[in-house]
C-alpha cells in the first residue's frame, strides 16, 4: 500500500496576499487585451450570446449568433418567435429547447418589467428567467462595465483551484472566496484573463505547464513539466 500524500500546508493570509499580487501581475503581462470572446454589439445580444454558451464553446455560439442577431433585434422579437423555430435556430448550441425557454422567458420579462432594455443591476438580472449570477456577471461587467462579481465558468473554477485560490468546488463559493482575494478593481479583467488561460495554458487534461506565466507560484498536483514532443519530432 502507498503511503498518502502529504497534504499541502495553508497560506498564511499575507502570503495569499502576495501571492495574489504575483498572479495578477503575471496575468497582466501574459493577457493585457484579455476580453470576452463572444461577440457582440449591445447588452440584449450579450445576455443571448451567454445563455448559448452555456454547455458550449464560445466559437459555436459565434457561428450561430452571426445570423441569428441579424433576424432578431429586440426583445420582441424573441418573445414572439415560434419556439421551434428559435430551436432549430439555436440546436447546434446544444440543450437548445431549454435555452429556448430561457431566452423568451428573459425577453419576455425584460419588456413587461423593464421597458424593453436589459437591466443593470444583480438583482436585476437575476429574476430574468434562465439568469444566474454567471450570466449577470458577464452582462454587467462587458456591457456595463460593472464590477459586481467574478465570472465563474469550468476554466476560472479549474484554474482557481489549481492555483489554490480556493479549495472549493461550488462556482457560489468559489465566487466568494475570489471576490474576498482579488481587488474589486480586478474583477472583470481577471475573469477575461483566467478564461483565456484556461482555454490555452491551465487546459483541464494535459496543462501546458513549461509555458504558463504562474507556474513558478502554482503546487498543483498535476504539473505536467514536459510539453509532448511534435509528431514529427519523435519520427
Amino acid at each position: 500500500m502507498s503511503p498518502a500524500m502529504p497534504r499541502k500546508r495553508r497560506f498564511t493570509a499575507q502570503e495569499q496576499a502576495v501571492r495574489v499580487k504575483q498572479i495578477l501581475r503575471a496575468l497582466d503581462r501574459a493577457y493585457p487585451h484579455a476580453q470576452c470572446a463572444l461577440l457582440h454589439e449591445n447588452p440584449l445580444e450579450l445576455l443571448v450570446a451567454t445563455i448559448l454558451s452555456a454547455q458550449c464553446t464560445d466559437e459555436r455560439v459565434n457561428i450561430v449568433t452571426r445570423d441569428l442577431f441579424r433576424k432578431y433585434r429586440k426583445p420582441a422579437d424573441y418573445a414572439g418567435a415560434a419556439p421551434e423555430v428559435l430551436e432549430s435556430e439555436i440546436r447546434s448550441t446544444g440543450f437548445f429547447r431549454n435555452k429556448t425557454k430561457s431566452i423568451q422567458g428573459a425577453c419576455r420579462r425584460i419588456i413587461e418589467r423593464f421597458g424593453g432594455k436589459v437591466p443593470e443591476t444583480m438583482d436585476e438580472l437575476l429574476l430574468l428567467p434562465g439568469v444566474a449570477r454567471k450570466t449577470a456577471n458577464v452582462v454587467l461587467g462587458v456591457a456595463f462595465g460593472r464590477a459586481e462579481g467574478v465570472v465563474v465558468d469550468t476554466h476560472v473554477l479549474r484554474v482557481s483551484r489549481r492555483l489554490e485560490l480556493t479549495r472549493e468546488s461550488d462556482p457560489a463559493k468559489v465566487e466568494r472566496d475570489l471576490m474576498e482575494l482579488i481587488p474589486r478593481t480586478k474583477w472583470i479583467d481577471f475573469s477575461h484573463q483566467l478564461i483565456h488561460h484556461g482555454r490555452r495554458v491551465c487546459q483541464a487534461r494535459r496543462p501546458r505547464c513549461p509555458i504558463c506565466p504562474v507556474e513558478r507560484i502554482c503546487r498543483s498536483d498535476d504539473k505536467v513539466l514536459a510539453l509532448p514532443l511534435a509528431r514529427s519530432a519523435r519520427a
